[in-house]
């Protein structure tokens, strides 16, 4: 049998391959914590399940159309007019199995083979491997702890070449958690604009962004510059929905019809359960977001305080998601020389897993999840913190 060649430029997943080991120690009677999975411990909130179970009773489980049921569009739209003051038409939106396949689908659209991506570094783990099935090539622009892990224009006027056609921002930032303020990113938007680069904006975790940082979004520079630039959401960690696999887009018209072209050919539409369910989400009460932002805000604390009292270790304070992305190469010697070989030593003595920074192209840093109940992340923890105090 013979692979597609473009497949071997593709690595394997190491948050996959992180998931399988724990899997192993806990079929071996070991008690794994996971600090590694992107998912909010809290659950789906009940009017959107019962919106589901609705939907269910009432017979609606036939195929939609590809970009979504018009209402679930218009809901979309609705989202960026009231929380950014964008007006969009109906036709500017479309959902897909997931921001996942939102992003890849953006990318297959836009990308010719030899196009450079600007990637900033550390990037969501997808991000490299998606440009390459579009057959380009991604372009990586480091910004370290030291800099909170932003970007600027200058740090990417500086990786700029001819074939540069697309820049990709993800604010809140998985795997750091850091922020971009609305003159950040209108800075950033500025520049690509001026040199005709189209900007994919991730912005999956804009709700859950905490005081005194404010939401920010390139939704202005859609409304000013639509063929420049398209934003990316989804509800999985917003409503805690991740297992439900629903994203969205605003884009400019006619870049949602190659878009629904694409997801026509490959997946069709969005499970029509799930969409009741996004509507329901969308359109009803938000006050559970506002309870999960106050838990995380204390989560994080509490996860910073202890990070504190590692000699050495660097951690910008996140401003969003769940995550804490430290700097931990001060730990990082003898017979754990890498990220990887790090978190394989906790996961062994600690029986606590962690992403090693590698996966996320930055392999001084390892990234905490704090997702998961305030008693058990104290105690893993502190679990964590006595293995690298035994070098």
């Amino acid at each position: 049998m013979k692979i597609a060649s473009r497949l071997a430029r593709i690595k394997p997943s190491a948050t996959l391959a992180l998931n399988a080991k724990t899997q192993e120690m806990r079929a071996q009677g070991r008690n794994v914590v996971s600090l590694a999975v992107g998912e909010p411990d809290f659950p789906t909130p009940e009017h959107i399940c019962r919106a589901a179970k609705e939907a269910i009773d009432a017979g609606f489980t036939r195929y939609t159309a590809v970009p979504g049921i018009p209402e679930l569009r218009k809901a979309v739209a609705a989202y960026y007019a009231t929380f950014y003051g964008v007006e969009a038409p109906m036709e500017s939106t479309m959902v897909s199995n997931g921001g996942k396949q939102v992003l890849y689908n953006l990318f297959m659209a836009l990308l010719e083979p030899g196009d450079e991506v600007l990637v900033p570094t550390p990037y969501w783990v997808s991000y490299p491997a998606m440009v390459e099935l579009a057959d380009a090539r991604p372009v990586f622009v480091k910004a370290g702890a030291e800099a909170c892990f932003k970007i600027t224009p200058e740090s990417l006027e500086r990786a700029r070449t001819s074939r540069t056609r697309m820049l990709i921002l993800n604010t809140p930032s998985n795997p750091t958690g850091c922020h971009y303020s609305q003159a950040e990113l209108d800075a950033i938007a500025e520049w690509a604009v001026s040199h005709d680069i189209f900007i994919v904006s991730d912005e999956v975790y804009d709700r859950l962004i905490y005081a005194p940082a404010q939401p920010s979004s390139l939704a202005g520079l859609w409304k000013r510059c639509p063929e420049q630039v398209a934003i990316v959401g989804a509800l999985s960690k917003t409503f805690a929905m991740t297992g439900w696999r629903l994203g969205f887009v605003l884009a400019h018209p006619d870049l949602i019809k190659t878009l629904t072209k694409i997801q026509g050919q490959s997946t069709s539409n969005v499970c029509s359960i799930t969409q009741k369910a996004a509507l329901a989400a969308l359109t009803g009460p938000w006050d559970i977001v506002e309870e999960m932002k106050k838990s995380f805000v204390r989560r994080r604390d509490l996860v910073m305080d202890v990070i504190a009292t590692w000699p050495g270790a660097i951690c910008p304070k996140p401003d969003g998601a769940f995550y804490v992305f430290p700097n931990l190469r001060a730990f990082m010697t003898g017979d754990t020389p890498d990220s990887a070989s790090l978190c394989q030593k906790i996961l062994e003595q600690a029986e606590v897993a962690l992403v090693p920074g590698s996966a996320f192209g930055d392999d001084d840093c390892v990234r905490f999840s704090y997702a998961l109940d305030d008693e058990t992340l104290a105690r893993s923890m502190d679990k964590v913190g006595r293995v690298l105090m035994k070098r």
